[in-house]
């Protein structure tokens, strides 16, 4: 072998493992140690590039956090396209046929669906789930049935309980089988593993178990005495009725739901031609506007609200004008023509020549200084903003003079307390002067900061800030969404002349087409509360709150 270079051939016989061949000084020579060869022929580690470790997978594993989030967003989108696909339930509720559906929320409540009236928005429960109730139609063996024999009517709550205690139980089956079979699907999809698949299926129910549980444990019966309306049924509450009559009548949820069944079935068969409010004798009507600032389409919202629900009178707690000059006098004129007494406090918009243009006008009763009128059966008191800013400048010493401004009319309704002609309703235009009157009076009026707000003062009178009528006037472009239009309707008993309820009605703003209307009533008007005194109105304890 010494010397060439020729290639040497290793024969085997079969089941004779073939010697291993080492080259020493004098030639190839049979080895003791295995795959000496391959030791020899094998390439220097440091040139071999460094992988991973026998054994190991692809890359490092993720995160046990990134791991845990993508599991729980599989089970979540699983879970919503599966109530998508099969979490409908289809629903006889008393005449009707409704399909109920459970969705996904942030809020939770019950939405049902009136096509084409609009929608009533409950806030009946808090939990990440909705439930919506479409109304589909109105079955016409069903509707002419409770037409032809009213006396089923009597019955008509019990029927619509069974109805939904039946349509929740199957909604709370099928809802189930939908969120497993959608999120077990979607995890087999995505990990391509039975094991993950079933740990979302499972994680899922108990997503919906523990939401369902919420629901339960935070259902508030009463929501439906404050529903929130939309599109035409924005004129639903001038259908329900007074609110001594709702609370006297639906005390339970049951007979809360029956009647909203029967409202509806009115409703379709009004169609378009909703009917008017009917007027009860024992309630008188106020409609409160503020704030309207020089909006010419306030006119034509208030005129059609004291058409609509039959308004006694209009209390305007100020700010009607904008920068308060003599040229601005003749949009005021269209005050005479709204069908209504007008009732009207000063704001710090509105100057002393605003003041008495109003005073030159039919059917208007300017307030200011602690005097008092009645007008419509109530007695109203008020006072003007001590402060004239149309340029909104704030002046030293201006939340001192609307405490000041406040102080006075609290004294000038102790005095007509004490003369045995207790005042019914005040009158200020900034929340920080009415607040001085707790304690003399059942209700003050107040607007200036341009939203809603109701509330109950630490010595029992309840104050209620209007929102801005006009949507703000010109203020409305300045910011990112025009403010919408607020205003309220009031309704008082005309014994005790005590509030009974009200409804917030709110347009959408500057180029906004949308219209909402709640109604809400004060706690001792809630269902199995202290009802409030029925004493004669003369008595001082009847008519406002024991003393400061």
């Amino acid at each position: 072998m010494s010397g060439t270079n020729r290639p040497y051939e290793v024969r085997a016989a079969p089941h004779i493992r073939p010697p291993t061949w080492a080259y020493g000084i004098n030639g190839p020579r049979p080895s003791s140690v295995p795959n000496a060869l391959h030791r020899l022929a094998r390439v220097p580690r440091a040139l071999v590039p460094a992988g991973p470790p026998q054994g190991a997978g692809p890359g490092p594993s993720p995160r046990p956090w990134a791991r845990a989030a993508g599991l729980v967003a599989v089970v979540v989108l699983g879970a919503w396209l599966g109530l998508l696909v099969v979490g409908d339930v289809r629903v006889p509720v008393g005449p009707m046929n409704t399909t109920m559906t459970l969705r996904p929320s942030l809020t939770g409540g019950t939405k049902i669906n009136v096509s084409p009236l609009g929608a009533l928005q409950l806030d009946s429960h808090i939990a990440p789930v909705r439930l919506d109730v479409n109304v589909d139609q109105l079955d016409p063996e069903r509707s002419q049935a409770l037409v032809d024999h009213p006396e089923r009517l009597s019955g008509l709550q019990d029927e619509v309980a069974d109805d939904i205690a039946r349509g929740t139980a199957d909604l709370a089956v099928r809802s189930c089988v939908a969120v497993v079979t959608g999120a077990t699907a979607l995890g087999l999809l995505v990990y391509r593993r039975p094991r993950r698949a079933l740990a979302a299926g499972g994680l899922a129910l108990g997503l919906l178990a523990a939401s369902g549980g919420t629901a339960y444990a935070t259902w508030n019966p009463d929501s439906v005495l404050e529903p929130k309306f939309s599109g035409l049924l924005s004129s639903a509450p001038s259908l329900v009725g007074d609110a001594r009559s709702i609370v006297t009548e639906f005390d339970v949820y049951q007979q809360e739901l029956a009647r909203l069944v029967t409202n509806v079935t009115k409703l379709y068969d009004a169609t378009s031609t909703l009917p008017t409010y009917q007027p009860d004798p024992t309630t008188l009507r106020v409609l409160h506007v503020s704030d309207i600032h020089l909006n010419p389409a306030s006119w034509k919202i208030i005129a059609s609200l004291v058409k609509q629900y039959r308004v006694d009178v209009i209390v305007d707690s100020g700010d009607t004008m904008d920068h308060g000059s003599a040229a601005e006098n003749g949009f005021l004129d269209p005050i005479e023509n709204l069908g209504a007494p007008y009732v009207w406090v000063r704001g710090n918009h509105d100057s002393l020549v605003t003041q008495r243009y109003l005073e030159g006008l039919k059917n208007v009763h300017v307030l200011d200084d602690g005097r008092a009128k009645t007008v419509a059966g109530l007695r109203f008191a008020g006072i003007g903003d001590p402060q004239f800013t149309p340029d909104r400048s704030k002046t030293n010493g201006a939340e001192q003079s609307q405490e000041l401004a406040g102080a006075r009319l609290a004294s000038a309704l102790r005095d007509q307390r004490t003369a045995g002609t207790p005042v019914d309703v005040a009158i200020a235009h900034e929340p920080s002067a009415a607040r001085e009157v707790d304690g003399t009076v059942p209700l003050v009026l107040a607007g200036h900061v341009h939203h809603e707000k109701t509330e109950v003062m630490e010595y029992g009178t309840r104050l209620r800030i209007e929102g801005s009528t006009g949507g703000s006037g010109l203020r409305a472009i300045e910011g990112k969404y025009p403010d919408p239009i607020e205003t309220s309707i009031l309704y008082f008993d005309r014994d005790t002349r005590r509030l009974q309820a009200w409804d917030a009605i709110e347009l959408g703003g500057l180029g906004l087409t949308t219209a909402e209307v709640s109604r809400h009533l004060p706690e001792e008007n809630q269902p199995g509360a202290t009802p409030s005194p029925t004493g004669g109105t003369s008595s001082p304890s009847s008519s406002a709150p024991p003393p400061r």
